[in-house]
């Protein structure tokens, strides 16, 4: 069955970086759209970057210029490198990969089960 792993997430001090990972796995993803969400306690899951099938690649307004979004074709792996993270960067982050657009919730049909980044200040 398709599933998705993020790993990479931990606990570090702001200004600091963290790569997280996800790996996928069940069947061939590159036809999919593939991107990260994040969701702070009490706050709804938010768009954090996308890298599309076809390498285009989009950000929410927060992290540009910081997070740099990637994925190995071959190897239907994505990646988050994020840099000079802050306290507000603090959430679950979350993989997920669907073909039906970018941006919203409802658009990716699988979902990792996250991982935990904690920024201290």
């Amino acid at each position: 069955q398709v599933q998705l792993v993020e790993s990479g997430g931990g606990l570090v001090q702001a200004g600091g970086s963290l790569r997280l990972s996800c790996a996928a796995s069940g069947r061939t993803f590159s036809s999919d759209n593939m991107a990260w969400f994040r969701q702070a306690p009490g706050k709804e899951r938010e768009f954090v970057g996308c890298v599309t099938s076809g390498g285009n690649t989009y950000y929410a307004d927060s992290v540009k210029g910081r997070f740099t979004i990637s994925r190995v074709y071959a190897k239907n792996t994505l990646y988050l490198q994020m840099n000079s993270l802050k306290p507000e960067d603090t959430a679950v982050y979350y993989c997920a990969a669907g073909r039906r657009g970018v941006f919203a919730l409802g658009e990716y049909d699988y979902w990792g089960q996250g991982t935990q980044v904690t920024v201290s200040s």
